[in-house]
């Protein structure tokens, strides 16, 4: 009896510490980091960044201006081609481009013209006193209504433009045929585009140089004095 007595408690001792082994380990895991399986998917970013001028790198490209119209560079800081057609805005830069090239001829014309005809007529007025003289002339009434009536066929063509009947500022005035060729319109237009711009720039400066020191421009080229 004693024997099986001792083998008794041997075994309850065994199962005691069994017990306790036990306990302690889910004690420990109770604080330890659970892992969740998890099946989702990261989601996809629906941001589109928005590419940025190259004229203007801190502005951003203008939707209108996608590159597709000749002299295309996304210039367009103040909006325009966001509240107005953006036909009706090229033909009025192709125009104003082409009056601007001809009012800086006629600008620097006016210095080296020494015909005794246009000195009649001048009497050595440059810039917005020859437009003063011209007035009182009555000259200037004659430009006006020529010019007037030219502005109905160019109202015609524009209405042509926004429909898309025609290309802006395209009346086909090409008498020398330098646009025959597709490569050569093509640089032929750009140039155009160019140089109008220039011009707007270059008339402005001749009109307010004109208005600081009374000199025409090729004037105030050749005998330049300090303010």
């Amino acid at each position: 009896g004693a024997v099986e007595l001792l083998g008794l408690l041997e075994e309850t001792c065994q199962d005691a510490q069994e017990a306790a082994l036990l306990s302690a380990i889910g004690a420990a895991s109770a604080f330890a980091p659970m892992s969740i399986p998890s099946n989702r998917v990261a989601p996809k970013s629906s941001v589109t960044m928005q590419a940025m001028s190259d004229s203007v790198p801190f502005l951003k490209q203008p939707e209108k201006l996608d590159g597709s119209m000749v002299g295309d560079v996304g210039f367009d800081p103040l909006g325009f081609s966001n509240v107005a057609d953006i036909k009706f805005l090229r033909e009025a830069e192709i125009k104003h481009g082409r009056v601007a090239m001809l009012a800086a001829a006629g600008s620097m014309v006016q210095d080296i013209a020494t015909a005794p005809a246009y000195d009649a007529i001048a009497g050595g007025a440059k810039m917005t006193a020859l437009h003063d003289a011209l007035v009182k002339q009555g000259a200037m009434g004659q430009l006006l209504c020529w010019i007037g009536f030219l502005e109905v066929f160019g109202t015609m063509a524009l209405f042509q433009t926004l429909n898309g009947n025609r290309a802006p500022g395209d009346f086909k005035f090409d008498p020398l045929g330098f646009g025959k060729k597709p490569e050569a319109l093509a640089r032929y237009e750009l140039a155009e585009m160019k140089n109008g711009r220039l011009a707007m720039l270059g008339v402005g400066g001749m009109v307010h140089g004109y208005f600081v020191t009374g000199k025409g421009p090729i004037e105030l080229l050749t005998n330049f004095q300090g303010l």
